[in-house]
């Protein structure tokens, strides 16, 4: 009866309860974004993820992202990390099922005190061990690993999504600087004809020769410019062969004058957008793998109960080692608990709170950083609005003088 209530009383305690987070914790979502009750267009509703970069209609710039997306040398460290987070999760769910070996042996001894001659014993036979779960221990740390892999899959996916986003911007950048030289050459080209007009002027003392000199300075810091464009467009080049998974030795982009079509973003709600994000999906599994580790390091103080079974031959002579007569077997039950650790079960726990507190930290952090990067693009939608408008003025202005 008393074991019966000890069984029980272990039972009940060994249901390790692992800690809550508070929800005053973790950081609050917004109903809206600011930027968006600023802008008075309406958004479009988000659409569904996939090959988004196809939205610009450019078949160039859809043949880098599916070429970086197959060679990017980041896109293969995260995909290898991920494989290591499943084949870990395996490997940690793999011990709550039963444990089965074989083995077999021969030794050659004798007894020098009794002047037994050397005899052989030789064993053949298997075991079987299985640890019974009662204090969640086993399944608490298959949970945090199956939450690691899960975590690793969204990084995964985030590390895609930066290169594909990289990729876009460095080929929207290039195409910029490509419209941007051939202005700036056109401006060359102005600025030598005036250059030569202004010459011929001051060789029939229309003009001085200060004027000269003035133009000539213009000719000479355009032509600089569009030297530090040639620069620049090379460097973005380079940067892209690397994104690409090439050797910026052999890559190239051809020139090409500006003719893609950029889509409307959507803006869609605060819930939506982070929700899809994957680096803020890996933050908050990060965290719930913490967690779990948590409520590990708290079975550690429960004892560990095993059942263990073998059974095989044994025998003195090896050729009676298969033999019925020479069968052997055995079943028993392990129930340990460590009574002094010089404390080194409260340790593992208060490391693996500090970890879950670290780990929310990352979390909120992820959010935050989230919240500011769609306010940031947000902003930038409708101050460059404004920007273009203001630019498309000065354009009508600058054409008529």
């Amino acid at each position: 009866m008393k074991l019966a209530n000890l069984t029980a009383a272990l039972l009940l305690a060994g249901c390790v309860s692992v800690p809550a987070i508070d929800p005053a914790l973790l950081p609050a979502k917004a109903d809206t974004f600011r930027e968006a009750q600023r802008d008075a267009r309406t958004f479009a509703a988000p659409q569904a993820e996939g090959a988004w970069w196809r939205a610009f209609n450019d078949p160039v710039m859809a043949s880098l992202v599916e070429r970086s997306l197959s060679a990017n040398n980041s896109i293969h460290v995260a995909a290898a990390r991920l494989a290591q987070a499943r084949a870990l999760a395996r490997s940690t769910d793999a011990q709550r099922m039963p444990q089965l070996g074989v083995g077999a042996g021969a030794a050659r001894f004798s007894d020098l005190s009794t002047g037994q001659r050397a005899t052989t014993a030789g064993t053949a036979g298997a075991n079987l061990s299985y640890e019974i779960d009662l204090f969640g221990r086993l399944a608490e740390a298959t949970r945090a690993a199956s939450l690691d892999a899960q975590s690793r899959e969204a990084l995964l996916a985030s590390t895609r999504l930066l290169v594909q986003a990289e990729v876009v911007q460095s080929y929207l950048l290039l195409r910029a600087l490509d419209t941007e030289r051939a202005l700036v050459r056109d401006t060359v080209t102005a600025y030598r004809a005036s250059l030569s007009l202004t010459e011929r002027r001051h060789a029939a003392g229309d003009v001085a020769e200060l004027d000269v000199a003035r133009v000539r300075t213009e000719v000479a810091a355009t032509e600089a410019e569009a030297i530090a464009l040639d620069r620049r467009r090379v460097e973005v080049e380079h940067a892209l062969a690397v994104l690409v998974g090439e050797s910026a030795s052999k890559f190239q982009v051809g020139e090409r004058d500006w003719d893609t079509r950029l889509p409307v973003i959507p803006a869609g709600v605060p819930s939506v957008v982070l929700e899809r994000r994957p680096d803020v999906a890996a933050a908050e599994r990060m965290m719930r793998a913490a967690q779990a580790r948590v409520g590990v390091a708290k079975a550690a103080w429960f004892p560990s109960f095993s059942l263990t079974a073998d059974g095989g031959f044994a025998s003195a002579d090896l050729g009676d080692v298969f033999k019925w007569s020479s069968r052997a077997w055995g079943v028993g039950a392990l129930l340990s608990l460590p009574v002094f650790d010089g404390g080194r079960r409260q340790a593992e726990v208060e490391r693996s709170g500090a970890e879950l507190e670290a780990a929310l930290g990352q979390y909120r952090d992820q959010v935050l950083v989230a919240f500011r990067d769609v306010e940031d693009q947000l902003s930038a939608l409708r101050l460059l609005s404004l920007q273009a408008h203001a630019q498309a003025s000065a354009v009508d202005s600058a054409r008529r003088t």
